[in-house]
């Protein structure tokens, strides 16, 4: 009777871990689903875009969309995304990141607001692949410009290493994040990949992408594709 006892409990267990597994694979499921449908909402009109001049030359892509469940906690935000870095091989595999701190508001009106940032040279890459870092403290930060045309005139490339947009209610805009703390998610980085794969040798394109993340990663390294043939 023990013996009996003592395998229902460990069929117990097995089943509790595999249902824990699916319900986490579905969260990251629907969060890369989230950030591919972000792009290609914001892409979708050139005219109030991320210009293709910014585009082409984007070593990182960040994209946090909103959730429901993301926490107002002593007048700071927090939100989960994904991030995705150019490579000699092409566009890495995506990490699981999360974006805590700030005064900005994640909610305009009761609806929630998706954050897209672009790290713009070899310094915002390096501070991609550390741990944790602050825009505007660790890595210079700026609200990017918006259009077609919105980057001809200005010198954004010499001035800041993240540009950082925000959409909400259908608008497109840039948005000032800077103080806000850029981090990996661990926990959900080892659901995704079996194990704690350190953050830099997922950007540094080490690692290949799974099945579940290749939509998000194909559609930026598309809309990548299509801005720097038309540079040139």
């Amino acid at each position: 009777m023990k013996k009996i006892i003592g395998v229902l409990c460990g069929v117990a267990m097995c089943v509790g871990a595999v249902s824990a597994q699916a319900q986490g694979d579905k969260k990251l499921n629907d969060r890369l689903a989230a950030a591919k449908s972000v792009i290609d909402e914001v892409m979708s009109v050139p005219d109030k875009s991320i210009p293709q001049s910014i585009l082409a030359d984007a070593h990182c892509i960040v994209v946090v969309p909103a959730y429901k469940k993301a926490a107002f906690v002593f007048g700071g935000q927090y939100g989960q995304g994904v991030a995705t870095c150019r490579t000699p091989r092409g566009w890495s595999s995506p990490v699981f990141v999360q974006l805590a701190g700030g005064s900005f508001g994640w909610q305009i009106g009761g609806q929630s607001t998706d954050l897209v940032l672009v790290a713009m040279n070899h310094n915002g890459l390096e501070n991609m692949l550390k741990n944790k870092f602050k825009l505007g403290a660790d890595a210079s930060a700026a609200a990017g410009p918006v259009g077609r045309n919105a980057a001809a005139d200005t010198d954004w490339t010499m001035k800041a290493e993240f540009l950082t947009y925000s959409r909400a209610r259908g608008l497109f805009a840039g948005i000032d994040l800077s103080g806000t703390v850029l981090s990996q998610n661990e926990d959900d980085t080892r659901v995704e990949y079996g194990s704690n794969v350190p953050f830099g040798e997922v950007l540094h394109g080490d690692v290949p992408t799974p099945v579940n993340a290749r939509p998000f990663v194909h559609t930026v390294a598309r809309y990548f594709v299509v801005s720097k043939a038309n540079q040139n």
